[in-house]
């Protein structure tokens, strides 16, 4: 039996990539991931997910990363596709090339059912046992690991998007003071503008956005008054 475990990393993040994880064991070797400590991401320490992931690939069969670029979140989102049924659609993609017998999935929706139903819709072989948990990366090993991959994968996407901006932005979510001290100076500088690694649908973000266009257009106004 091959078994694949699915989790993501980033999903309510306004900067950087939603990073899916998909990861195949042989129903044999799932103890072996307990062995090594493999755990939920987010009860890890960078330095220990960083210390499993060689363990990981050597334990798993086939190891499949997705990212989802900010903008294609955007542009998702506008087209009427939520970040549910964006999600399921990739994870749909994973199981459809992993030829595994059993799919686990942590499910982002407090509806799992309503999640499962709409991730089988887009499975090709509808013979898979699906079965969709929320926390399920803290029941079971293989989406334990899943998620460590994942979660890897995103932190190294983010430094390397710190480099890019030559900004430290922290951890890319709202709740980061320093991530909103970026969005208002990159919303400054760019008459409320943001750059493409940023997901502008986002609530936050769109705040920021209006509050530096009308800015603008207020300062256009003033200017134009004054001129005559």
């Amino acid at each position: 039996m091959k078994i694949l475990g699915i989790d993501e990393v980033g999903r309510g993040a306004v900067i950087g990539p939603l990073v899916i994880c998909g990861l195949v064991v042989d129903e044999k070797k799932q103890n072996e991931l307990k062995k090594i400590g493999v755990k939920d991401s987010k009860e890890l320490t960078p330095k220990k997910r960083g210390e499993l992931i060689e363990k990981i690939e050597n334990i798993a069969e086939h190891t499949i990363v997705l990212r989802i670029p900010a903008c294609n979140i955007d542009d998702s989102r506008k087209n009427g596709t939520n970040l549910n049924q964006l999600e399921a659609i990739k994870m749909a993609e994973i199981i459809n090339i992993s030829n595994a017998d059993i799919a686990i999935v942590d499910a982002p929706s407090h509806n799992s059912n309503k999640f499962r139903d709409f991730l089988y819709s887009k499975l090709e072989n509808k013979n898979i046992k699906l079965v969709c948990e929320n926390y399920a990366d803290k029941n079971y090993p293989v989406v334990s690991a899943a998620s460590i991959v994942a979660k890897v994968d995103r932190d190294k996407k983010i430094e390397e998007l710190k480099k890019e901006f030559n900004y430290d932005f922290g951890v890319g979510y709202s709740h980061d003071v320093k991530t909103i001290a970026f969005l208002e100076k990159m919303a400054k500088e760019n008459n409320g503008k943001m750059p493409r690694h940023v997901r502008t649908t986002w609530d936050t973000v769109v705040q920021i956005t209006k509050k530096y266009r009308q800015r603008n257009v207020l300062g256009f106004l003033d200017r134009f008054v004054k001129k005559n």
